[in-house]
């Protein structure tokens, strides 16, 4: 497995929430977690990074060879939901840490597939034969207006409404996950990504700057592109292949 990561303040944020980790276990199996932080000066980096640590310590401490697609989903699920319980406990104990929440994408790649988990808006895709697909489905506000017919994806793009999520991560004490599995190709990419990514690079843009299938460049690309075009916010790209 190949795996480039690349984090960014951005051009406008004083700090940077996000968080991320990825890593290889034996027999050519990854994995990532990327989570993008609120809630204050400090809140959305205690959340993000929290999360990050408890969910990256449950996946290469109990993931094992073989594992079933209901066993994968469960590992998954339990990660997020240990990482929850305990960055929402610790909101309730610390006043300055009071609301605080994050996103969450968290990826196995075994066996020419990807498992995701996520809460949120940060998301995960899979690049292939120059089509970017989006596996993952936004919980925020204009997403269900999408959802309703109320609005059309492209008026979603633009609404000053997209940054209101209706999940994160440690906000309640309990959190509904969901979870899919998507085949890869073999010169698949899996791209997992925070808003500050998605919210200034398109679609086209994306797929016009990993083109020339030099991967090892896409992750710097696509965060320099962000930047480019605004970097108002955090930017976080992990990317994972074959």
């Amino acid at each position: 497995m190949r795996i480039v990561a690349k984090t960014d303040v951005g051009s406008v944020r004083p700090n940077n929430q996000d968080s991320y980790a990825a890593g290889e276990l034996p027999n050519s199996v990854a994995w990532a977690v990327v989570c993008d932080g609120m809630g204050g000066a400090s809140g959305g980096n205690v959340a993000s990074s929290t999360a990050v640590k408890i969910i990256s310590e449950r996946i290469t401490s109990f993931y094992k060879e073989g594992m079933s697609y209901n066993a994968i989903r469960n590992l998954l699920t339990s990660a997020i939901a240990a990482a929850n319980i305990e960055v929402f406990d610790e909101s309730k104990l610390n006043d300055n840490l009071a609301g605080m929440g994050t996103t969450v994408v968290a990826a196995i790649i075994a066996d020419q597939s990807v498992y995701v988990a996520h809460a949120g808006d940060s998301r995960a895709y899979i690049l292939s034969n120059g089509i970017l697909k989006q596996i993952t489905k936004d919980h925020s506000f204009v997403q269900e207006m999408v959802d309703r017919g109320q609005m059309t994806p492209d008026e979603a793009k633009d609404d000053p409404r997209k940054n209101i999520i209706t999940r994160a991560l440690g906000v309640e004490n309990e959190l509904n996950v969901d979870f899919c599995e998507e085949f890869i190709e073999e010169d698949g990419v899996v791209l997992i990504c925070t808003d500050g990514l998605t919210n200034y690079v398109s679609v086209e843009e994306i797929i016009e700057l990993t083109s020339d299938g030099k991967f090892n460049d896409f992750s710097e690309r696509l965060v320099n592109r962000a930047n480019e075009n605004g970097g108002g916010d955090n930017i976080t790209v992990v990317t994972l292949s074959y």
